[in-house]
């Protein structure tokens, strides 16, 4: 808690789509941030994806609403999707392992400093 990352941001269908696919490594203190419209039941899956990730799922409020944590690589069809089990407006992608080691809860918050 009280972690800071650089992070990308994913908010159109090109880079939500094309997300953190290719990548080998990325640096313990980056992520990828995906911006949706509105708030539904998120689902996101690992295809193309060749480095383990948490999946941290956020309301319209930015509190936390679930993890998915160290999700594997998926490099052949079929990938299963994580689902965020709730209503999520926001997702954030960390390397796998972040999230356990910051000690995130369900409505914790997130902040954003542009």
């Amino acid at each position: 808690k009280g972690q800071t990352f650089s992070i990308e941001i994913a908010d159109n269908d090109a880079s939500r789509e094309h997300g953190l696919m290719d990548r080998t490594q990325m640096d313990a203190d980056h992520g990828m941030l995906f911006v949706f419209d509105d708030d539904t039941p998120r689902a996101f899956w690992m295809k193309n994806t060749r480095i383990p990730l948490d999946m941290l799922f956020f309301d319209a409020d930015r509190h936390l609403v679930s993890v998915q944590h160290n999700v594997p690589p998926c490099t052949a069809d079929p990938c299963p999707a994580y689902s965020s089990g709730a209503p999520a407006r926001y997702v954030l992608e960390l390397n796998g392992g972040q999230a356990g080691k910051l000690g995130l809860s369900s409505g914790d918050e997130m902040t954003i400093h542009r």
